[in-house]
């Protein structure tokens, strides 16, 4: 799969999911069975009035979107997914006004499972805000 499908495969996957673009998640990078995505701040995301921190949701939808996108432009590509299992590992609250980035790679697939990692980062990639690890289904 070239990169133009990548991405048009990607930017479909975000624009179907109206939660996606509810927060206003973007594509900023695609590979082969690899994605970067960023959620920009937006003080309507806000978990905690008083730090101006995001809620965990978006930082999670954010990297599940993220991860989804992975599968989907693996060499191996399934034409469907969806999540079955996402574990995600919060290291530190993002920074406030920062925007967040995710980084995933599906590392391995099977006939019926994708298996994929991700990160989010808020600029300082060696102090991810989250990581994450998953297991997506593979059909299609």
């Amino acid at each position: 799969m070239d990169e133009a499908t990548r991405r048009r495969i990607a930017q479909q996957f975000i624009e179907a999911l109206p939660h996606a673009r509810a927060l206003s998640i973007r594509l900023e990078e695609i590979g082969s069975g690899s994605a970067r995505m960023a959620l920009p701040y937006d003080a309507r995301l806000v978990g905690d009035p008083e730090t101006g921190v995001l809620h965990g949701g978006a930082v999670s939808t954010l990297m599940d979107t993220c991860c989804g996108a992975a599968v989907m432009t693996h060499p191996d590509a399934p034409r469907v997914t969806a999540t079955l299992d996402l574990r995600i590992e919060y290291m530190r609250p993002a920074t406030p006004g920062q925007t967040i980035t995710a980084e995933a790679t599906c590392h391995h697939m099977t006939r019926s499972v994708a298996f994929v990692r991700a990160v989010a980062s808020d600029g300082d990639p060696d102090r991810p805000v989250a990581t994450a690890s998953g297991a997506f289904t593979v059909s299609g």
